[in-house]
């Protein structure tokens, strides 16, 4: 199999592995506990705390641990409500579910800002969107498109006003460099699947002086701040996975994954019609194509590419049970019939040079029986996991 969805999921790299199986065997003891055993479960995950600290430039008790990517997201955003004063939460249009799913059961105004063409934040819509507002969330970069947001400058802006600010950062965490300070958030989103760590398991990132709300309440471990028995063997997976992240960032790993997406990308463009990208090819994750294809529809490709050995995603979301068009696109002004043919590629550093190009190849063929078959117009969407 080519696997080419690395924004749904990443497989767990063999060292990760490694160093999380002592953990699954021998290393179970609690690491609350106050024996030799859990001193080194403890151990463990302290240190794991200090690599994850590492990727995003944190202080590690700036760090806390939760089960995944959506608990850190619901975790902060309830903090948030829970301790601003009045006022609406600002967010984008194109935010994943966990974070417009949250928002819309707080008992205070939603704000969703409109993006541009290339799906990044409008700055006026933005700006405007401010005025009366008490906090900020906004994510680091699409999960669909892959286009950076300009997360930086919206933080500013929020800052001026003295509104608190959170990001999602799941996509963008172990794709491109992220940094805490530079960015000047107050809250920051990671999940360790998204870059080759284990599922079930997460972090939260927690300004050192920040006002905060826990979730879960119970034992009180991560000092207080998210109740639960630690997962320690997930833990140290995460942390090895942000070490590796880091190691991948500061060599060539980035360039050889981008150059990748590029070449096949370019084929693409090149030996087939009526090829869109969706999104701003310039301020993008290097792993990211999202493509429409004209007079197909992303179901019969995805099975056509699913029998070739072939793993992507179809470029739309189920929303309450109903197939519709992604609102990441309708957010773009992408029109519904576009939008139902579009493909999401995300590449990793477990791919090659030699497999980008042979999906490239299989997707020509894959459009060429499709168009045979299908004629103008669109069939159903299909549903993909991100």
């Amino acid at each position: 199999m080519i696997y080419a969805d690395a924004n749904a999921t990443t497989p767990i790299l063999p060292e990760v592995l490694d160093e999380m199986l002592p953990w699954l065997r021998e290393g179970y003891a609690n690491p609350s506990g106050s024996y030799a055993a859990a001193k080194s479960a403890r151990a463990a995950v302290e240190l794991a705390r200090e690599r994850v600290a590492g990727l995003i430039g944190a202080e590690p008790e700036e760090i806390v641990f939760t089960g995944c990517g959506t608990e850190s997201v619901n975790t902060a955003l309830r903090s948030l409500d829970a301790l601003a004063g009045s006022g609406a939460v600002v967010v984008s249009a194109i935010e994943h579910s966990a974070v417009l799913r949250c928002v819309e059961n707080l008992s205070r105004e939603t704000r969703r800002v409109a993006v541009n063409a290339g799906g990044s934040l409008d700055p006026g819509a933005y700006t405007a969107a401010l005025d009366g507002a008490a906090f900020v969330s906004i994510m680091a970069a699409n999960n669909e498109t892959g286009v950076i947001q300009p997360l930086r400058e919206a933080v500013e802006l929020a800052r001026a006003r003295g509104l608190p600010v959170h990001s999602d950062a799941v996509q963008a965490a172990g794709k491109i460099p992220l940094n805490v300070r530079e960015l000047g958030v107050d809250l920051l989103s990671l999940s360790a699947h998204k870059f080759h760590g284990p599922k079930g398991v997460g972090a939260l990132y927690v300004r050192s002086g920040l006002r905060f709300e826990p979730l879960l309440r119970g034992g009180g471990q991560e000092a207080g701040r998210r109740s639960g028995t630690e997962n320690t063997a997930g833990i140290v997976g995460m942390g090895a996975a942000a070490a590796g992240a880091v190691r991948y960032l500061s060599e060539s790993g980035v360039a050889t994954v981008a150059a990748m997406r590029d070449a096949f990308e370019a084929m693409v463009l090149s030996e087939i019609s009526g090829v869109k990208v969706n999104g701003d090819v310039a301020r993008r994750l290097p792993n990211t194509s999202h493509l429409s294809f004209g007079q197909c529809d992303a179901a019969g490709l995805l099975i056509l590419l699913d029998e070739a050995g072939v793993a992507c995603s179809a470029g739309s979301a189920c929303m309450t049970g109903k197939q519709q068009p992604s609102h990441v696109q309708l957010a773009m002004g992408i029109a519904e019939a576009r939008a139902k043919s579009s493909l999401r590629f995300g590449f990793s550093r477990i791919n090659t040079m030699e497999e980008a190009l042979r999906a490239a190849d299989a997707l020509k063929k894959a459009v060429e029986k499709l168009r045979r078959v299908q004629g103008p117009g669109v069939g159903p969407v299909v549903v993909y996991s991100a």
